[in-house]
């Protein structure tokens, strides 16, 4: 019944939701809404100012920044990535299910009005980068709809938001937009981490480009020649070009750029350096623990071994516990000499019985000369303090006990 009551509000919610987009007669033109466009005017950005796009695929988020009026850029909008497919790592061929990592630059032709993804636009993969390293596929895409295959999904109403900030951008005269698709925050922790990765080489260079970011806030101008990127290169010549397969031509970063990112790379490698003798320590602590389970589990494993065995050597029954044997019987010593039995209590003896004893005592003396004690004759009388004759029918630990 609970969950009967419980069905026609779902359904209305998921309809609110539908009707939201149905609601939308002309999705491509659709305006942002008037929160995005407040928080725009109050950091001194234009609705038609230029933007860029950060992807990074273990938080699983894509960023929206736009450009303020003093011409740096700030982040307007943060969208939790439904779904990509693949694992971290670029992507090589087409229908390996891998969603792209690398610098993406998006043209007004890219975009998708009519997807089947509600909205769409394409992310231009391969790229020259991807081109000069023979990667292939196609139709890699942002995209709504919650379903990927190579690409990055959104949900419909996010990519409805992320088509108009590019629909905007446009309009306000921007050539195209670029995408960083990176696989992480490339902060030291995180590289730490991935350190032993099979891609770590190709992540440090797509982290210049990061951190020319992270030092300017502007998109880096990015360049791909002797089939790697480069970034914020200026040529000694403005006719030379960059080209994808061949050698650099003669450039070199701005003085001021390249001299706050010899200081960030010190700073950062001394971090870099530290996180990784942290995750070595705790890794060497890990191993350790490891070990030290492993022989426990290996000493059980014998101790077991050496039980079954003693049962097979039994006949298949458990052996008897001396300990438990010991103080479950009356009588411990007997316990510990099954063999021995108990010699019988002496009763009282006639005369000529007590002489015998004596008889062969001086027998013995008058053949070997040795004394032969003699016994006391107050053997027989009962000594004061000593037990009674029923101590002997008692447990050990009950002959001294009062009752």
């Amino acid at each position: 019944m609970r969950s009967l009551l419980f069905l026609p509000v779902l359904l209305l919610g998921l309809a609110g939701c539908q009707d939201a987009l149905d609601s939308v007669s002309n999705k491509v033109e659709h305006p942002l809404p008037a929160k995005l466009v407040n928080k725009m005017k109050a950091n001194d950005m234009s609705t038609r100012s230029p933007i860029m796009m950060r992807i990074f695929k273990e938080e699983g988020v894509l960023e929206v920044w736009k450009q303020k009026g003093n011409g740096r850029y700030d982040v307007i909008a943060s969208y939790e990535i439904c779904k990509w497919s693949g694992k971290l790592g670029p992507k090589f061929k087409e229908g390996d299910r891998q969603a792209p990592e690398g610098y993406y630059r998006i043209y007004p032709s890219q975009m998708n009005p009519n997807s089947s993804y509600y909205l769409s636009f394409n992310m231009g993969y391969p790229n020259s980068y991807d081109r000069s390293h023979n990667r292939t596929g196609s139709n890699l895409m942002v995209h709504g709809a919650c379903s990927s295959a190579g690409c990055y999904s959104m949900t419909d109403e996010q990519v409805l938001e992320i088509y108009g900030f590019a629909r905007d951008a446009f309009k306000g005269g921007q050539e195209y937009f670029l995408v960083e698709a990176l696989p992480f925050r490339m902060t030291p922790e995180n590289m730490a981490r991935h350190r032993d990765n099979e891609h770590f080489e190709f992540w440090k260079m797509l982290k210049t480009g990061y951190d020319h970011f992270e030092l300017t806030k502007r998109p880096p101008k990015v360049e791909v020649c002797e089939r790697r990127y480069v970034f914020n290169q200026v040529p000694e010549q403005e006719n030379m070009a960059f080209r994808a397969a061949q050698a650099c031509p003669p450039a070199q970063v701005p003085q001021a750029l390249a001299s706050a990112h010899y200081s960030y790379e010190k700073s950062w490698n001394e971090a870099f350096n530290a996180a990784v003798a942290k995750l070595d320590r705790e890794e060497a602590r890990e191993l350790a623990a490891a070990q030290k389970e492993a022989e426990r589990e290996a000493e059980r494993a014998e101790r077991e071994a050496r039980r079954a065995a003693e049962i097979a050597a039994n006949g298949g029954e458990p052996t008897a516990n001396p300990v438990v044997s010991l103080f479950s019987a009356a009588n411990p010593l007997a316990v510990l000499t099954p063999d021995t039995e108990t010699p019988p209590v002496a009763g009282p003896a006639s005369a000529q019985e007590a002489a015998e004893p004596q008889v062969a005592e001086q027998t013995a003396q008058a053949e070997t000369g040795v004394p032969v004690p003699t016994p006391s004759p107050l053997a027989d009388e009962p000594q004061a303090g000593a037990a009674s004759q029923d101590n002997a029918d008692k447990p050990f630990w009950k002959i001294w006990s009062r009752n």
